[in-house]
């Protein structure tokens, strides 16, 4: 028997002892509601359990399990799969407190371990040496690197990362290389059929080295299930029960796996929440989920609506932002718990006032109710967020921690950027030579900067000083080239310094080095949102350029270098949290902050204009309310720096979708420490009186009512855009241009000669 297999959690030589303990199950129901009860004592035959947030969901899954057990079921035959190794481990022990000597017997894992342990017990019928590799991302985009090298295609059009979001995708829909192919050569696309060449040479490099990746462990899984049918009924047999959490996440290769492993006695129960489906950006299909009924007709429907996490007006503010999704199952959360507090509307002048106001009403609740840092959540739509917070929570000497991403200052894209700033400040910075002598690549290796690093030891040189001399040691040609085109590089942007703010001088760093532009070409999420964060570095430099005495570029290095050393001010694990809105899901704390709820923002770009992508946002803000306790805030900005620039903005829609329920008041400002005359609107809501719900309105200066008939904040019509207000304006007579924000919450620039706009 495989080690692998005989170590996991479906030991095939056991046998039910039915003398083995399991906590009283009269007991265990009697603490459960209703509808838990239905779901946890359902009998044979399909289930799906739509487990609204905070509903219990893990417990039924838990309780369901121990109730199996308790009937007779033997451990062997239950399968239950999930998404992340801490929530297979947390079923895994709950279930095992339910039946002491039963639990760690049922095979709970995640898809992907499950999938790897069948291959390898199962290798011989799926044509896999049983001690088969497993390659992360990493290895896959050096895999991908050779194939594109091999190829002799252009390595800055096929980058790695975005061919491998290409492959994975379709390794979720079980699209294989050659069908992949036949599909590329009918389009006509050149890319597309430059992709399925290299999707063919990267999967014959996978085979020759004994490797699979990660969406081959599923598709290699579903595709032996699918053509031996022995292997099948084998498997069919062995699991006579499934469970499946997180069900809307699913996509279309773990869908069609748990399909054959249910195909025989059809006992399968999923659970999950279609509000909370976010992630189709990963291949996840919310389809699974909604068409369940129809995959297995007869199936039992069961809803948790019961809520034991969050206040009345929380959930009432949050179903009246996903009641809006016409996609979904209809259920409505409610709750036994006290009302609580009133939903807290915070309307910042812009991303600096929003992150200290935030910071501030931290403070407040630390000093007035006693509150821990560690029941506080700042949650945003893009990770470039976080920098305003990071910098407001360290002004104020409070602890705080970033998940699921390295802190602002450490990420690799923001390194890169201060590495050429230091090297243009002082070019003998061997440090940051090293990192972007090679970012983005220019052919110069290893072996290279090893030779330059032996040889400047032995005569006391920089790598800086070295260059000149490069062609003198054991490099090639093409080395000395590319070193010497990285010297003038930088020696042309040094030139300059002198008469350069910092924020210029990153300017042309990201221009000469075509950073950004290499980034555009790759064209992934993950490369979206590595421009964002050096979009935000700029406005952090912006921003220290108009509060900082000393605006020298050394003076912004020393800045930044302190940050880096006073990261960690505490080591007290009590700190506040800051995470995307993805990262939130499963999570939950007494206190939560949704921030940047502007339109282009959240909803994100042009999901405001395309339906399907507009719900998902509409179920990531459902996402982000729900994860509150006892107190929920929030926030949106008038104005926002992208870039650099100012930006006016929109409150979200959703800040007035959820404003439909009341209980949301406006937070009191605190005493102006800005500029007098707060240009934002106050939003007045209360249970007591109607829902006003007012956009921002620019104010309109003395300049304006004389420049003409489109003052800012005045509202125009477009042929084709609709209608719109004016948030900026630049140039007079035929050269006047208007920025317009339509109602759609699309934005344009447009020239007013030209531009045939009718005023209202």
């Amino acid at each position: 028997m495989s080690p692998e297999f005989r170590n996991s959690n479906c030991p095939l030589r056991f046998r039910h002892n039915p003398e083995s303990s399991i906590i009283n199950m009269d007991e265990i129901l009697a603490q459960l509601n209703q509808s838990q009860r239905e779901a946890v004592t359902h009998a044979d035959r399909p289930l799906i359990i739509f487990a609204g947030a905070g509903t219990g969901k893990t417990r039924v899954i838990t309780c369901r399990i121990a109730y199996l057990l308790k009937n007779g079921v033997a451990p062997l035959n239950i399968l239950a799969v999930t998404f992340t190794n801490k929530a297979a481990e947390e079923m895994r022990r709950r279930v095992d407190t339910l039946a002491p000597g039963l639990g760690r017997s049922v095979w709970i894992s995640t898809f992907h371990s499950f999938c790897a342990t069948l291959l390898r017990v199962e290798a011989r019928h799926a044509g896999l040496n049983p001690e088969f590799l497993i390659y992360d991302s990493g290895d896959s985009k050096s895999v991908l690197r050779d194939c594109v090298k091999e190829l002799s295609l252009d390595d800055k059009k096929f980058k790695p990362n975005r061919i491998l979001e290409v492959i994975s995708r379709s390794k979720d829909d079980l699209i294989d290389a050659d069908s992949y192919a036949i599909h590329a050569l009918a389009s006509g696309d050149y890319f597309r059929q430059s992709v399925a060449t290299i999707y063919g040479l990267y999967q014959r490099k996978l085979k020759q080295a004994g490797a699979l990746d990660f969406g081959d462990l599923l598709m290699t899984a579903v595709s032996a299930l699918h053509e031996i049918p022995a292997l099948r009924e084998k498997y069919q047999e062995r699991f006579r029960h499934i469970m499946v959490d997180e069900y809307q996440d699913t996509n279309h290769a773990q869908y069609m796996l748990t399909k054959y492993l249910s195909g025989k006695h059809k006992n399968i129960c999923v659970v999950g929440d279609d509000d909370q489906s976010v992630y189709s950006w990963r291949g996840a299909d919310i389809r699974n989920i909604l068409e369940f009924e129809r995959d297995y007709p007869g199936c039992t429907t069961v809803k948790l609506e019961q809520n034991y996490r969050s206040t009345p007006n929380i959930l009432a503010c949050a179903w009246q932002v996903v009641k809006n999704n016409q996609k979904r199952v209809e259920k409505k959360l409610w709750t036994e718990n006290p009302e609580g507090q009133s939903i807290k509307l915070i309307e910042a002048k812009d991303e600096i006032d929003e992150a200290e106001r935030i910071v501030g009403e931290i403070e407040r609740l630390r000093e007035k109710h006693g509150c821990r840092l560690s029941d506080f959540s700042i949650f945003y739509r893009t990770n470039a967020q976080s920098r305003v917070f990071e910098d407001s929570f360290r002004r104020s000497g409070i602890p705080y921690t970033v998940v699921g991403t390295v802190r602002f200052y450490e990420r690799a894209e923001v390194k890169d950027i201060l590495a050429y700033l230091r090297l243009v400040h002082n070019p003998n910075d061997n440090v940051s030579f090293k990192r972007v002598i090679n970012v983005p690549r220019r052919g110069i290796g290893k072996t290279t900067i090893e030779a330059m690093g032996a040889f400047g030891a032995a005569h006391g040189l920089s790598l800086w000083n070295i260059v000149p001399q490069a062609a003198s040691l054991a490099v090639s040609k093409g080395a000395v080239k590319a070193l010497a085109g990285f010297r003038k590089l930088v020696e042309d942007i040094r030139a300059g310094r002198g008469t350069m703010t910092v924020k210029e001088i990153a300017t042309l760093v990201l221009e000469k080095t075509g950073y950004i532009r290499e980034l555009k070409d790759e064209d992934t999420p993950e490369a979206k949102s590595r421009i964002e964060n050096i979009q935000e570095l700029i406005s952090a430099i912006d921003e220290f350029e108009r509060r900082s005495p000393d605006k020298t570029l050394a003076g912004y290095l020393t800045q930044v270098s302190l940050v880096n050393d006073t990261d960690d001010i505490s080591d007290d694990d009590d700190r506040a949290t800051l995470m995307t809105l993805h990262l939130a899901k499963g999570l939950e704390f007494k206190i939560v902050f949704v921030t940047g709820l502007e339109e282009g923002l959240f909803p994100i770009g042009e999901s405001a204009f395309a339906p399907e992508e507009l719900e998902e946002e509409r179920r990531l803000m459902y996402v982000g309310m729900t994860r509150a306790k006892e107190r929920l805030y929030l926030s949106w900005a008038a104005e926002r720096r992208i870039f650099g620039k100012s930006r006016w903005n929109m409150a979200s829609r959703f800040i007035e979708e959820a404003s439909a329920a009341g209980g949301i008041a406006p937070m009191d400002r605190p005493q102006p420490r800005r500029e007098a005359g707060d240009f934002v609107q106050r939003v007045r809501l209360s249970r007591d009186s109607e829902p006003v719900f007012k956009r921002f309105e620019p104010r309109a200066t003395e300049h304006d009512a004389r420049s003409g008939s489109f003052p800012l904040g005045s509202r125009v019509r477009h042929q084709q855009f609709g209608d719109g207000k004016v948030i900026e304006r630049s140039g007079s007579g035929d050269d006047m241009k208007l920025v317009v924000l339509f109602d759609t919450g699309q934005w344009k620039k447009l020239v007013v000669k030209y531009a045939n706009l009718e005023k209202l």
